[in-house]
């Protein structure tokens, strides 16, 4: 395909990526300052202590592993091969982020605000990023495997070549999202918006795409081996003639092969 033809998401060149707020140098007695106190703003129910920022920070490999960061504000922080594997994130603040190589396996992010965020070759294994609002996160290369993005906001987010194999996609916003040879196999994508996203090469063998919306999606080279998409919507033959499909793929009524 050549490089005028190959598909781009209608949100491209609409946001900013370089766009950088001046970081901010902080002492390790700051840092052990500022997550002492929200240990007590988290375990006093929010009457004592207070929200620890580390807004704009600049905290490349950071350990905050097993942390309970509920609610922290870390938004346009430089946090690029931190650490923060089994960590608590609900609600978190993290727009904008650099957290390219970062790790989240284990994690819980339900809730987080990650829009804008840099997750270039970031690990969320098994991470949970439930009703996450994730618009517009460059997500390339990430090992996203067994993850779970119920109901996460992820329009116009960048994936390519991502790794969601078993990923919980259910019911989230994918809309003008880019997939380009990322592997979906056996991921449930059940109720899942997929207007307008690119899936050219991509791999979805054994996926659940059950009530989908798939409208003008590109599936160009996509291999859909076993794939169910029993009763999704929107849909076209035209679609389906660039997917690479098997016997055991299942396809909308109407669609079925005669």
């Amino acid at each position: 395909m050549a490089a005028s033809d190959t598909p781009r998401s209608p949100f491209a060149g609409k946001i900013d990526f370089a766009a950088r707020t001046p970081l901010r140098a902080l002492a390790a007695a700051e840092i052990e300052r500022l997550l002492a106190a929200h240990r007590r703003y988290i375990e006093s129910a929010r009457r004592d202590g207070h929200r620890a920022d580390f807004g704009s920070a600049d905290l490349p490999g950071m350990d905050f592993s097993g942390l309970n960061l509920r609610r922290v504000k870390m938004d346009r922080a430089m946090l690029r091969q931190a650490d923060f594997r089994r960590a608590q994130l609900q609600r978190a603040n993290l727009i904008g982020t650099i957290l390219e190589q970062a790790r989240f396996d284990g994690a819980d992010l339900s809730g987080a605000r990650l829009s804008g965020a840099n997750l270039v070759s970031a690990s969320l294994e098994n991470a949970c990023l439930a009703d996450a609002d994730m618009e517009f996160a460059v997500m390339i290369k990430a090992v996203l495997r067994g993850a779970n993005f119920h109901a996460a906001d992820m329009s116009g987010a960048i994936l390519d070549g991502s790794d969601l194999t078993r990923a919980d996609l259910r019911a989230a916003n994918l809309r003008g999202a880019a997939f380009p040879a990322a592997r979906l196999d056996a991921a449930d994508l059940r109720g899942a918006r997929l207007g307008g996203a690119l899936l050219a090469g991509a791999s979805l063998r054994g996926a659940d795409l059950r009530a989908a919306y798939l409208r003008a999606a590109r599936l160009d080279g996509a291999d859909l081996s076993d794939a169910d998409l029993r009763g999704a919507e929107g849909l076209t033959r035209a679609q389906l003639v660039r997917a690479r499909r098997s016997s055991g793929t299942r396809l909308p009524e109407g669609l079925a092969e005669r």
